[in-house]
């Protein structure tokens, strides 16, 4: 199958390339830059030059492709609505590219956008609460071309995907824990994230792509949810650090939203639709490696 991948040269859209080639799929990715472009093409996949905001080159690259796997988005929390509104008008346009041809899309999401009470499931309605709640959207934006006959579904990465050279939320965690002194969770340190290794993510995305229905949402969740307090134990003993609570959730900078959050997942439907079943190392014994505190 030839497959377009947006966000090709990305922590999670790296390992979908070489995830897929490894599988006999070929491979072209979305990049913007030269670095961007190197990396796809040393993966051994074929370079589509142009970003998120170049709509037309991705309805070309959609439209040549037999399935299109989108993980690109523009992390920018200081300016989240317009990340959101480009990332809505690129699945418009890839959306609109597959139109009537029956080939699947798989849409990246997030399991923090969903849920409230309890265990978030694959079917739970998106939590008030959440400040980033606006990327929610998105997923119906994306699955309304279920009715145009494409093959969409979203696959929704939990808080925390960890393997060597993440630079997401645990990375954030430990930055914060050096420039402050000490490593802290908020209140009880009760609050959960849900994780997967990043090999594991990646295998779900192909085999949504390869198989999963269409309308479905799948939870590529490993660990349902670990606590804050226990994360921050790691890093103050990688660290040498104490370990302490806060009240204030400035102390954490722009994770305050995220620090704070209670987001424990389930994936167990997703694992019985398509048998996918997590093997991978989960987020303490990754952290316990010791490449998270080096190099940084």
């Amino acid at each position: 199958m030839r497959v377009f991948v947006t966000g090709a040269s990305g922590f999670v859209g790296s390992a979908v390339v070489r995830e897929l080639i490894g599988a006999g799929h070929q491979v072209v990715g979305l990049a913007r830059s030269d670095a961007g472009a190197a990396s796809v093409a040393e993966a051994g996949a074929e370079v589509h030059r142009g970003d998120l905001t170049d709509l037309d080159g991705l309805r070309t690259a959609a439209a040549a492709a037999d399935g299109v796997i989108h993980t690109a988005f523009i992390h920018d929390f200081a300016n989240f609505a317009a990340s959101v509104e480009v990332d809505r008008h690129a699945i418009e346009a890839i959306g609109e590219a597959l139109t009537g041809s029956g080939k699947p899309f798989v849409v990246t999401s997030g399991t923090g956008l969903v849920g409230g009470d309890g265990i978030a499931t694959e079917d739970s309605e998106p939590d008030p609460k959440v400040p980033t709640n606006g990327r929610r959207g998105n997923e119906d934006v994306a699955l309304s071309y279920v009715d145009h006959d494409v093959r969409v579904s979203v696959l929704r990465l939990p808080p925390t995907v960890h393997d060597e050279g993440d630079h997401g939320f645990v990375p954030g965690l430990i930055d914060i824990a050096r420039a402050q002194g000490v490593s802290a969770y908020p209140g009880d340190g009760t609050n959960r994230w849900a994780a997967v290794h990043r090999l594991d993510a990646v295998r779900l995305y192909r085999l949504a792509l390869e198989s999963a229905p269409a309308g479905s949402k799948l939870h590529a969740v490993g660990e349902e949810g670990i606590p804050l307090h226990d994360i921050a134990e790691v890093i103050g003993r990688h660290l040498d650090l104490a370990v302490t609570a806060v009240e204030e959730p400035g102390h954490f900078g722009w994770l305050a939203g995220f620090a704070t959050l209670d987001a424990p997942a389930s994936s167990a439907r997703t694992q019985a639709l398509l048998d996918w079943h997590p093997t991978h190392p989960g987020l303490i014994a990754d952290l316990e490696k010791g490449h998270y505190f080096q190099n940084r």
